[in-house]
C-alpha cells in the first residue's frame, strides 16, 4: 500500500504535541495500534478516523493532508522543506499573488478554447500554474496564521462558509 499524505502529517502533529498512539486512538475512537498502522502506512485511515483526528488537532497541515488523500492529490500539498515562519510565508504568498496578477494580464481570457492558438494556450496554462502556486501559498499562510495566533482552522473555514452563504454565493 502506498503511503498517503495523511500518515506523515499525523506523525508530524503527534510529535509536535508529544501525543502517544493511545491518546490519538482515543480521539479517533479506535485502538492506538490502528493509529500506529496508519502512521506507518500499512493501513489507510478511514474517513471517520481521519475526520475525528483532524477535528481533534484542528491543524492546517493535517487538514491539507487529509484533503490531498481524499482527492488523490488534487489539493494544495503541505510543503515540508520550506521556511514556515509567518513572515517568510507571507512574503512568499505576496510574491505568488503578484505572479498571478502578471500572468492574468497576459492571457486572452475573452477568447474561447476554440479561438486560442498554441501560444495563447501556453499563456493560459502559465496562469493556471501560477494560480495553483498561489493557492498553495495562501493555504500555508492561513495554516501558519491559525497556528501562530491560536485561531481554529476548522472554525475559520466554517465562518468563511457562513459568510459565503449569507452573501448567497452558495446554498
Amino acid at each position: 500500500m502506498a503511503i498517503g499524505h495523511f500518515p506523515g502529517a499525523l506523525k508530524d502533529v503527534m510529535q509536535r504535541k508529544g501525543d502517544t498512539l493511545a491518546k490519538v486512538g482515543r480521539a479517533a475512537h479506535v485502538d492506538g495500534s490502528q493509529i500506529g498502522k496508519i502512521v506507518k502506512g500499512s493501513r489507510k485511515a478511514s474517513k471517520p478516523v481521519m475526520r475525528s483526528t483532524i477535528e481533534h488537532y484542528d491543524d492546517g497541515q493535517l487538514f491539507l493532508a487529509a484533503a490531498a488523500d481524499v482527492t488523490g492529490g488534487a489539493f494544495a500539498p503541505w510543503l515540508d522543506n520550506v521556511d514556515l515562519h509567518r513572515a517568510s510565508v507571507l512574503f512568499k504568498t505576496v510574491e505568488e499573488m503578484k505572479e498571478v496578477l502578471v500572468a492574468s494580464g497576459q492571457v486572452p481570457i475573452s477568447k474561447t478554447n476554440e479561438q486560442i492558438n498554441e501560444a495563447e494556450r501556453h499563456q493560459i496554462k502559465r496562469l493556471l500554474m501560477e494560480t495553483v502556486e498561489a493557492i498553495t501559498a495562501l493555504n500555508h499562510l492561513a495554516a501558519v496564521l491559525c497556528k501562530e495566533y491560536s485561531f481554529s482552522w476548522l472554525g475559520t473555514w466554517k465562518e468563511h462558509r457562513a459568510e459565503l452563504k449569507a452573501k448567497k454565493y452558495m446554498k
